[in-house]
């Protein structure tokens, strides 16, 4: 699994389904490793934690060509935040329309 814009923290992994009562009592709040692209086990699962503070249109994917068809992938839509470096600049004034 990769996330583009984004660096983000692998607080938990496993095999089979996710607990949401048991699992997060596993992840790791102190010192996860910060990562990029991670590995998600075989009929598994990946917790991450990422501040979503990069404005933009961001693809998370699986890096095989064929999960993509399965539907291993999203967009994360993350809206202009406070102050200049959380806010996309607007289109300049002579960009030809659609």
């Amino acid at each position: 699994m990769h996330l583009h814009g984004y660096d983000f923290y692998v607080v938990g992994q496993g095999f089979g389904n996710y607990n949401p009562k048991t699992d997060p009592l596993k992840f790791n709040l102190v010192d996860p490793p910060q990562r990029n692209t991670v590995i998600a086990p075989v009929s598994g699962w990946v917790a991450i934690r990422f501040k979503a503070d990069n404005p933009g249109v961001w693809f998370l994917h699986c890096h095989l060509d064929d999960h993509l068809a399965w539907g291993l992938n999203m967009v994360f839509l993350v809206k202009n935040g406070h102050g200049p470096l959380a806010t996309l600049e607007p289109p300049p004034a002579d960009l030809p329309k659609c």
